[in-house]
């Protein structure tokens, strides 16, 4: 078990402990306690804004959608489980056959927990925190729409996709969650998932302490502006830190990625429509400007793709630029084929500076 595996449940049983002896914070927020064998979404529909949806002990089958503002879905711990539903022969058979809707619900798209605002109300203020979400074909938590979200404590697993992941979603903090064993992104954060759309500013979304391992990507940044990932542990995932930017203006960029532990991902991930296969990918910026890479340790990153090393500034496959980007004060050793990878023309000023580390591509910048 790993520190921050100790000090997760730590922080779990803790609060945990502190919320049964509490009373509420206030006459007017309520806590509606969930008990294993009853519907967490029926405790969130009745709940009113302010209020607390507490999830006791115990696996629950089902999916859920929050909607109201201000809003704190709580479990306590790890041993708060939310997983699919069961589905019978005869289930299956009648979905197969029912009518194709406007809209999904959350449990058809695959998702476990969806927080959902309207695209011109984002719902705000909304906390998810402290149980495991595990097995969903799509994604484990998904936002779309939200202002203000708070991730903590989460442990986001084996989802077929995403752990945790958001669209159109401004200050957001996502903080002493584990994601393990996603399909995709460990945690993955876009402006928009399938629209082709230029960057947009999230207003200081933060990722920060967080656990990422052994995912198709740690962290995925895409077409986004103002966001800072720092403190994180990445490790055994086919790649750590990926900025993404595209032909869509403005760039990707005035971002921030500090202070990350990035060691070992060395996966071995296929080749997508658009991306390269993966192995070997501490940080990688492609179509980025602006951004800060510094006070990272990356080591032991390794492999043979076009995107391996340490950090690699790398122009994105569909051909635009990465642009004055900085990468200073790193810590770089073992990573293959080179610590730093610049993979761009001078003339783009990109800066690497005070840099610890032994080879580089090209030579020179260590």
């Amino acid at each position: 078990m790993t520190k921050r595996h100790i000090a997760y449940l730590a922080c779990s049983a803790a609060l945990c402990g502190s919320l049964l002896g509490a009373a509420p914070a206030t006459s007017s927020h309520g806590v509606l306690t969930v008990h294993p064998g009853e519907s967490i979404q029926k405790a969130v529909d009745a709940a009113e804004p302010g209020d607390t949806v507490l999830v006791l002990a115990g696996t629950y089958h089902e999916s859920v959608k929050v909607t109201t503002p201000g809003l704190t879905l709580r479990g306590m711990g790890p041993d708060t489980v939310l997983e699919p539903v069961k589905k019978s022969k005869k289930s299956k058979k009648a979905m197969s056959g029912a009518k194709k809707t406007a809209v999904k619900s959350c449990a058809e798209m695959g998702n476990g927990i969806c927080v959902v605002g309207a695209k011109k109300q984002p719902v705000e203020d909304v906390t998810i925190a402290h149980m495991t979400v595990t097995g969903f074909s799509r994604t484990g938590v998904m936002a779309v729409g939200t202002a203000n979200l708070n991730v903590h404590g989460v442990a986001a697993v084996k989802n077929g996709q995403w752990g945790l992941a958001e669209e159109r979603a401004v200050h957001s903090v996502y903080r002493n969650n584990v994601a393990r064993d996603n399909g995709d992104a460990g945690i993955f954060l876009a402006n928009s998932v399938t629209a082709e759309k230029g960057a947009v500013d999230t207003f200081g979304t933060v990722v920060e302490h967080n656990l990422l391992e052994n995912n198709r990507i740690g962290v995925t940044v895409r077409r986004l502006r103002n966001l800072t990932v720092s403190d994180n542990s990445v490790t055994g995932n086919c790649a750590g830190v990926f900025v993404v930017g595209d032909e869509n203006k403005p760039k990707a960029g005035n971002l921030t990625v500090a202070d990350n532990q990035v060691v070992k991902n060395n996966k071995y991930c296929k080749k997508t429509a658009r991306l390269s296969f993966l192995q070997g990918s501490g940080i990688v910026l492609t179509g980025a400007e602006n951004t800060l890479v510094t006070g990272n340790t990356v080591t032991g990153n390794s492999g043979k793709s076009p995107l391996s090393g340490g950090v690699v500034v790398f122009k994105s496959f569909v051909g635009v630029t990465s642009d004055k980007n900085q990468v200073t004060r790193n810590k770089l050793s073992g990573n293959s084929p080179a610590d730093l990878v610049n993979q761009e023309a001078s003339k783009h000023g990109n800066a690497f500076k005070d840099n610890t580390c032994k080879k580089s591509k090209p030579a020179g910048l260590c």
